[in-house]
C-alpha cells in the first residue's frame, strides 16, 4: 500500500481530460451546503446526508475543524464507544508509542519460523536464509490480518490463528547483497516472501506467543497452486500454455488488505499485481489500462520466471488482481481466486450479511482516479453449516457493482453485467468473463465516479453505515486530469479524506445510497487553507487502514509515503500512526505512532476486545522503497534496536496493563 508509483499519472482514460470549468473547492462545499434533500421521495434518513459546514467556513477549511460532518450517524440509537485513553503525541522516534497504561509487544517478525511441522529455520540477521528457509518463515512486509478463534466456532480470546498478509519485498533487505548476482534462487526467495502466513497463537496470562510446532501453521506464497473459480474461470482470457484449462494459477502476490467471512474463511486481496510483470512484446490495451510497463517495476521475476513476461504470456496477468479465499482451519485446503468479485488493485474485501442472508463484499481499487465496488451474492449463506466447505461456492454467483457518487448526496450502484448498457459485444466485451477480467474498463464504460485512491472499507456494526478511506490524489485537478467534484472536493489532495454512505433501507444489497464526507484529513497549521482539513482532534494525513471494533469505535491507520514523510506538507505530522474516532461526535484521537519509515496497517481484536493486533510494515523504508544492502539500518533498526540486525516488518499485540478493553 505504499508504492510510490501510485503518484504516476493515472492510466484511467475516463479521467484523462481536464476541464477548466471544474468547480473550485469553495464552490463544491457551497453546493453541498445548499442541498437539504436527496433522492426525492426517499426516507427521512436520506434527507440528513448533507455536510453540515457553516457558510462562514467555506472560505477556509480550518474553520471546519469545529463543525464535523456527522449527520448520517446522528440517527443511530446504539450505545456508542468511549475513548478513555490519553492521546499520544506526534513522534519521529524509532519505536512504537502507545498510550499510558498500555503495552505493545512484538509477536511475529519477517523471517520468524511459522511453526510448520516440517521445520523451523532461524532467521539470520545477514539475510542469508535460503528460498527454502523463507517458505517456512513469515513473509516480508506484513499487511492485513485477522484472528480466528480456536477451537473453531468458539469465542476464545486466548488461543487462535492469525492469518497475515505479506504485501511485497524490499530486495535490498531480503538478500545479503541485494540485486547483485540476480538469480533464480533470489527470485524464488522473493516469491516465497510474498503471500500469507497462518500461525497458531496463544496467550498465557498477559503474554502472547506463536505455537511451534503447530499442525495448522501454513505458508501460501507466489508459488502455491490456487484454484480459479467463478464466471471467469476456464474462459479464454484465463488460458495459458502452462494451464490450457484456465482453472489453476500458480501463486498469489501483493497481498495487501484483507477480509473475512461469516463462515470463517480469510479473504486476501491482490493489489498492485501489475508491478511484477514486464513485457518483451507489445503492450495490449488491457496491459496499458492496468499499468504494465515494458521494463517492469523492479521485481525482475520475469528474468527467471517467464510467466511474468506478458509479451510471452499475455494472459498470465489476467490471472492476478483477484480476491483469494483461504480456509485457515484446514491447512490442506486449496486457496481459491473468486473471479466474480472482479479484477483490479484490490484493497480489502469487507463482507457483511444482509437481512435476507445474502453476502455483500465492499472493495476499493487503490489507484488515483479508480473506483469503489461491491459484490452481492445471489444466494444466502449457509448458516446451518457455517464453514468454508458449507459455503464453498457462495462467492462465485452474484452481481458486481461499481459506485457513482452524485452531486446531490445520493449515489447509485451500477451493475457490471454483460449486456447492461455499454457492456456489450458491440462495445468490445465478449461475455461476462471478459467484463470481470477487464473490470476497470467496464467501470469506465458505465461512467462510475473516479475517486482519490479508495483503500480500506469498514461497516459500522450497529448502524451499517459504510466508511471508505480515500488516501490521497496529488493529481486531482492537475491538467490533463479530472478536477474536483463533490465526493473528491480538493485539488491536489495530498492529505486524503474519509467518505461514508448509508444504503437505502439499510440493506447492503440495495442499489441506491446517500453519502457525505466524514472527515477531510490535513494539518490545521498548514499555511494553505486547502490543506488544513476539518479534523476534530488529532491531525493526520493519508488515511489507509480502517476498521470498526464491536463497540463502534472506528480505527484509522495512516500510510504517508516515505518520499514525503516528515517533510513538506507532512513536516509536522511525524511518523505514521493509528487513531481512534468516535463517529457520533467526530472526535479523533491518536492512539499509536510507529517507528521510522514504517506504515501502520492491519488491525483486529480478539472477541473480548482486550487484545489488539496490528502490523508494522516496512520499518526503515527509504524514499526509493529499496534499501541499500550495505546500509540496512540507515533509516531504522526496529524492532531489535541498534544492537540487532536489519529492520523487520512485524505483528504487534497491544494490551492494557490492567487487562481492560482496548480504547475504553
Amino acid at each position: 500500500m505504499s508504492h510510490s508509483y501510485r503518484d504516476d499519472q493515472s492510466l484511467n482514460p475516463a479521467v484523462a481530460a481536464h476541464n477548466d470549468d471544474q468547480p473550485s473547492f469553495t464552490q463544491v462545499l457551497q453546493a453541498r451546503l445548499s442541498r437539504r434533500n436527496v433522492l426525492a421521495g426517499g426516507a427521512a434518513w436520506m434527507a440528513k446526508a448533507s455536510l453540515p459546514l457553516s457558510a462562514a467556513s467555506l472560505a477556509s477549511l480550518s474553520a471546519c475543524a469545529t463543525n464535523q460532518g456527522n449527520t448520517l450517524h446522528r440517527s443511530a440509537n446504539a450505545a456508542g464507544p468511549r475513548m478513555s485513553f490519553k492521546g499520544v503525541a506526534v513522534s519521529t522516534s524509532d519505536s512504537v508509542q502507545v498510550p499510558e497504561g498500555y503495552t505493545a509487544s512484538v509477536l511475529l517478525s519477517w523471517g520468524d519460523a511459522i511453526g510448520h511441522r516440517d521445520g523451523s529455520p532461524v532467521f539470520r540477521d545477514d539475510a542469508s536464509n535460503s528460498a527454502a528457509d523463507q517458505m517456512l518463515q513469515a513473509g516480508m512486509h506484513h499487511d492485513g490480518l485477522h484472528f480466528f478463534a480456536l477451537p473453531r466456532d468458539s469465542r476464545s480470546s486466548s488461543q487462535g490463528l492469525l492469518a497475515i498478509n505479506h504485501e511485497y519485498t524490499d530486495d535490498g533487505l531480503l538478500h545479503s547483497d541485494g540485486y547483485a548476482g540476480w538469480s533464480a534462487e533470489k527470485v524464488r526467495k522473493s516469491q516465497a516472501a510474498h503471500g500469507v502466513s497462518v500461525v497458531e497463537v496463544r496467550r498465557d496470562s498477559d503474554q502472547w506467543t506463536v505455537v511451534r510446532p503447530s499442525p495448522l501453521a501454513r505458508r501460501i506464497t507466489a508459488l502455491t497452486p490456487i484454484t480459479l473459480s467463478g464466471p471467469a474461470a476456464g474462459s479464454q482470457g484465463m488460458q495459458t500454455a502452462a494451464d490450457p484449462s484456465g482453472r489453476e494459477v500458480l501463486g498469489t502476490l501483493n497481498n495487501c488488505a484483507n477480509g473475512y467471512t461469516a463462515w470463517g474463511s480469510y479473504l486476501t486481496c491482490e493489489e498492485n499485481w501489475d508491478t511484477y510483470f514486464a513485457n518483451s512484446g507489445s503492450l495490449s490495451a488491457d496491459h496499458l489500462r492496468n499499468g504494465i510497463t515494458k521494463a517492469g517495476r523492479g521485481y525482475r521475476w520475469h528474468e527467471f520466471d517467464q510467466r511474468f513476461d506478458a509479451g510471452l504470456h499475455p494472459n498470465e496477468p489476467n490471472r492476478f488482481g483477484w480476491v483469494v479465499e483461504i480456509d485457515p482451519y484446514d491447512p490442506q485446503s486449496k486457496p481459491v481466486k473468486r473471479t466474480a468479485l472482479g479484477r483490479f488493485s484490490h484493497e480489502g474485501a469487507f463482507s457483511v450479511v444482509g437481512p435476507d442472508g445474502r453476502i455483500t463484499v465492499y472493495m476499493g481499487d487503490d489507484r488515483q482516479f479508480e473506483y469503489i465496488y461491491k459484490f452481492v451474492s445471489r444466494d444466502a449463506w449457509n448458516a446451518k453449516e457455517p464453514t468454508a466447505k458449507g459455503n464453498a461456492s457462495l462467492l462465485d454467483h452474484g452481481t458486481l457493482y461499481v459506485a457513482r457518487f452524485d452531486a446531490d448526496g445520493s449515489g447509485q450502484w451500477l451493475p457490471l453485467v454483460f449486456g447492461n448498457g455499454p457492456l456489450t459485444a458491440a462495445a468490445g466485451f465478449a461475455d461476462q468473463a471478459d467484463v470481470l477480467i477487464r473490470t476497470r474498463a467496464a467501470a469506465d464504460a458505465l461512467k462510475a465516479t473516479p475517486m482519490d485512491r479508495p483503500e480500506w472499507i469498514a461497516v459500522h456494526p450497529h448502524t451499517r453505515e459504510v466508511y471508505c478511506t480515500l488516501t490521497n490524489n496529488s493529481r486531482r485537478g492537475a491538467a490533463p486530469m479530472a478536477g474536483v467534484d463533490q465526493a473528491n472536493p480538493r485539488a491536489r489532495n495530498s492529505f486524503g479524506h474519509i467518505i461514508r454512505w448509508r444504503e437505502q433501507g439499510n440493506d447492503p444489497a440495495s442499489t441506491r445510497f446517500a453519502w457525505d464526507i466524514f472527515v477531510l484529513a490535513g494539518d490545521p497549521q498548514h499555511p494553505d487553507a486547502n490543506k488544513r482539513g476539518n479534523i476534530r482532534g488529532d491531525a493526520f494525513g493519508s488515511p489507509d487502514g480502517l476498521w470498526f471494533d464491536d463497540s463502534g469505535l472506528l480505527w484509522i491507520q495512516t500510510d504517508v509515503s516515505t518520499s514525503v514523510l516528515n517533510q513538506g506538507d507532512y513536516a509536522r505530522l511525524g511518523n505514521n500512526q493509528m487513531l481512534a474516532a468516535d463517529v457520533r461526535s467526530g472526535e479523533i484521537r491518536r492512539f499509536l505512532t510507529g517507528p521510522k519509515g514504517c506504515e501502520i496497517t492491519g488491525v483486529i481484536m480478539t472477541p473480548d476486545q482486550r487484545n489488539l493486533f496490528i502490523n508494522i510494515q516496512h520499518p526503515g523504508e527509504t524514499s526509493s522503497e529499496r534499501n541499500d544492502p550495505a546500509k540496512p539500518k540507515a533509516v531504522s533498526s526496529w524492532p531489535q534496536g541498534e544492537s540487532g540486525g536489519r529492520p523487520r516488518s512485524s505483528t504487534v499485540v497491544i494490551r492494557r496493563k490492567d487487562g481492560g478493553v482496548i480504547g475504553s
